[in-house]
Order: C-alpha cells, then sequence, then structure tokens
C-alpha cells in the first residue's frame, strides 16, 4: 500500500506582541492565522475498521488539533516570559487568555511549539508530514519532517 498525506486546515485568532523588537510588531497585536496540519500514512485495509480507507479521520485529526492548539492559544494574548515579566503582566480581566512561553512567540516559533503538541498525540502508526502556519494572508512558516531528521 502506499504512504497518503492527508491534510486539515484550522483557522484561529493570536494576539503578540515581540519582546525587544524593533519595529511595529513589538506592540501588541493580532492575526487570523491559518495552521495546515499535514500527516503522513497508509490507508487502513482492515474490513473490520470502521476507517477503512482512511489514513486518520479527519474528525480524530480536528480533536487533536482543537485540543492542543485551538482551544489554549485562539483568542488568546501569546508572549515571552521576558517579556511578560517586563510589563507585569498577569492574567484578570483583560488577559483572560494568557499565555506566557520560553520563547518569542514569533510565526516560526509557534510551528516549532505546535509540532510538539500534535506529534505526542498522533497514533503511533502515523508521522506528522508538515506543518504550515500562515500569520497573514501572505506570510507564513513550514516546519517539514524531513527537514528535522
Amino acid at each position: 500500500m502506499s504512504n497518503i498525506r492527508v491534510t486539515k486546515e484550522f483557522n484561529f485568532e493570536i494576539a503578540h506582541a515581540l519582546w525587544n523588537y524593533n519595529g511595529p510588531c513589538a506592540n501588541i497585536h493580532g492575526h487570523s492565522y491559518k495552521l495546515f496540519v499535514t500527516v503522513i500514512g497508509v490507508p487502513i485495509i482492515d474490513e473490520a475498521n470502521t476507517k477503512l480507507g482512511m489514513v486518520i479521520d479527519f474528525g480524530d485529526l480536528k480533536k487533536i488539533v482543537t485540543e492542543e492548539i485551538i482551544d489554549p492559544f485562539d483568542h488568546a494574548f501569546i508572549i515571552a516570559k521576558n517579556a511578560a515579566k517586563s510589563l507585569n503582566c498577569n492574567q484578570n480581566q483583560m488577559f483572560e487568555k494568557l499565555i506566557v512561553v520560553e520563547y518569542q512567540p514569533t510565526c516560526e516559533n509557534m510551528v516549532i511549539d505546535f509540532v510538539q503538541k500534535i506529534k505526542k498525540r498522533l497514533p503511533s502508526e502515523l508521522s506528522l508530514h508538515s506543518l504550515k502556519l500562515h500569520e497573514t494572508a501572505t506570510s507564513f512558516a513550514e516546519w517539514f519532517a524531513s527537514d528535522n531528521i
């Protein structure tokens, strides 16, 4: 049987600010992100399996990404630990969904974070092939498993 790549798209909103950055993105601002998650595997051939012919049920992939990425990050404010210290940012009424991360919350670093979160939840017979995260309609970061062997 052949390996097949399966991709699902997700849309969500995030606000962030880039600590120690020398441009307008140092200010709190938001983006409408598009995330493309691609897994690779062999379609199920067991006729007794209710997922016959699927690499992964799109609903199962949606559950993983929703629980690991969408639910926590959608409409959240993400800020680096260094910036949170300098701003004295705490969760409060204005920042109810504040996520303080160990990294600069660039599109590139968020992709790396998302890869780790998704990989740990995938069934063992599947591999994460790639992630593509659009920060804007014309700007995105990509991660490919083949680049990280």
